[in-house]
């Protein structure tokens, strides 16, 4: 059976480069009937941050990537933590040490410095001399009477060659002289990334790691290790990185300011900002950013439209087909179809993915995404009233395509607020109200509203005959209308909107925003 596995560290939000490569795992796993496992990277304590674990399952479920065997579900081949698994590290180190493939190595650090200096000046590959190398409990003894303490090194081959056949980048080839004597395990006895998943993907049964093309470089020592060890090795598969916009440097969430040069990541990230400020969400750049998944979940996109781009990202079926069902995703995915070189993170594109999706989902649908932003925003009841519900899917079908995240409710934020929170926008106010002649049609509409019927239709044909009798053009009337009963200039339409409020809400604001200007 295929298995393959995901292997995220809680040291940070969920990446999205680290979903795409996940999501390539899954869909190879689906594809042959097999399994998909997720387990926990949590080996470097100094740098975990428990908080950032529950963000990243959360983050897969909500895209739907599920697993079969993991973190919280469990399964036969656990732990799936790695700090749960020391002891298995333990005996494989013990292993290469009895077997003279590994050695403990007494160096400090400022030998090895010395050693590093020496190589740079010689203009040669740093190769560890050996020189504190203790093999035996004598060279034990004697290096640490001395207060030295030991970290264990790979003992590499020093001629010859690693081949491997990578599923993606076909047969390598690298010279063993190339490669360090890597440490694989620490002073105080913890033990590092190599070791750590050659041992884990073993004892998990993972019969294919696919991984970010950055792990190319460990595959050499890790068949060694696995070699070392007696394991069968598994296939390798390694995929292009995910690159920054408009570049092929590697996507990074630290560079979070220099992305903001790009218009089209600064237009997704102000407009993120802005919904997370009508739900009093609190933001900061290590969490709330374009590059990381919590981004787009909380600005309301659809996992379908962010899994759908993410397969684009140096995947493809052919030179047309962009929109795939997941069903379709798991029947046409091979990593023969994988491409070599990086693939750009486009946030427009992403943005273009999400409109076409939302454009597909129903009123009803649409009113259940959105209703979570209404409630975080207390602008309606947490549940939601059955009366709000109702205007709700008014407000969505009025909206039409307007919304294309569910965020974008937030926009309407005046349908669901009392009329003395509406905010109004200072720049509408001067250039559609604060002009003696707008101001004056806007105190004579007011007085045929107080007796109209408010339904669309009746309300266009008033305000129509208004501006004719008034012998004016139906925009200086509308959009001071509109700025009055909303506070903003844009919006859908114009007795659409005033129907919707109701006569006693137009009236009270066109009063209100009268005596203000």
């Amino acid at each position: 059976m295929v298995r393959t596995r995901f292997a995220p560290s809680p040291t940070g939000y969920l990446h999205i480069g680290g979903v795409r490569t996940a999501l390539f795992n899954w869909l190879f796993a689906r594809h042959h009937g097999g399994q998909f496992i997720l387990r926990i990277d949590d080996t470097d304590q100094g740098r975990n941050q428990p908080e950032a674990l529950q963000p990243i399952l959360d983050g897969f479920r909500w895209l739907g990537i599920d697993w079969d065997e993991g973190a919280e579900i469990g399964g036969p081949h656990g732990p799936y933590y790695q700090s749960e698994r020391l002891d298995r590290y333990q005996a494989a180190v013990k292993t290469l040490l009895d077997k003279g493939l590994a050695y403990r190595d007494y160096a400090t650090a400022d030998e090895l410095k010395a050693e590093r200096e020496a190589a740079e000046k010689e203009k040669r590959p740093f190769l560890s001399s050996r020189r504190w190398m203790a093999e035996a409990a004598t060279d034990r003894a004697r290096w640490e009477a001395e207060g030295r303490k030991a970290v264990v090194r790979l003992k590499m081959p020093r001629e010859g060659t690693c081949r491997f056949h990578d599923l993606i980048r076909g047969d390598m080839a690298v010279e063993w002289i190339q490669e360090a004597d890597h440490v694989i395990q620490r002073t105080d006895g913890s033990c590092l990334y190599n070791l750590a998943n050659v041992v884990d993907d073993f004892d998990m049964h993972i019969t294919h790691v696919i991984r970010a093309e950055e792990h190319l470089s460990n595959t050499p020592r890790q068949i060694f290790i696995a070699q070392g060890l007696g394991y069968e090795l598994p296939e390798y598969a390694h995929v292009p990185f995910v690159a920054e916009p408009g570049s092929k440097n590697k996507l990074s969430k630290r560079k979070l300011a220099q992305y903001l040069k790009n218009p089209d990541f600064r237009s997704a990230y102000e407009h993120g900002q802005a919904i997370a400020a009508a739900v009093g969400l609190k933001t900061h750049a290590d969490t709330f950013n374009p590059v990381i998944v919590d981004f787009y979940r909380e600005v309301g996109y659809l996992p379908d439209a962010i899994v759908n781009y993410l397969l684009l990202l140096g995947w493809s079926l052919d030179d047309k087909t962009e929109f795939f069902t997941r069903q379709e995703m798991i029947a046409h995915f091979s990593l023969e179809r994988v491409n070599k070189g990086a693939a750009s993170f486009d946030v427009k594109k992403l943005r273009a993915f999400q409109e076409r999706y939302m454009s597909l989902e129903s009123i009803e649908r649409k009113t259940e995404l959105v209703l979570p932003f209404l409630c975080k925003a207390k602008l309606i009841a947490d549940p939601p009233l059955a009366e709000e519900r109702a205007r709700v899917t008014e407000i969505v079908r009025a909206a039409g395509e307007r919304i294309k995240v569910a965020g974008d409710i937030l926009d309407y934020a005046a349908f669901f607020q009392s009329d003395d929170r509406v905010v109004y926008d200072e720049k509408a106010l001067h250039q559609h109200i604060r002009k003696p002649e707008a101001a004056a049609l806007l105190c004579k509409l007011r007085e045929l509203l107080a007796t109209a019927t408010f339904e669309t239709k009746a309300l266009e044909e008033l305000v129509q005959s208004f501006a004719t009798t008034e012998g004016v053009k139906l925009g200086a009337i509308n959009q001071p209308l509109r700025v009055a009963v909303t506070g903003k200039a844009i919006g859908f339409g114009t007795y659409e909107t005033l129907a919707l409020l109701g006569r006693e809400r137009c009236l009270a604001r066109i009063d209100r925003v009268l005596t203000r200007v």
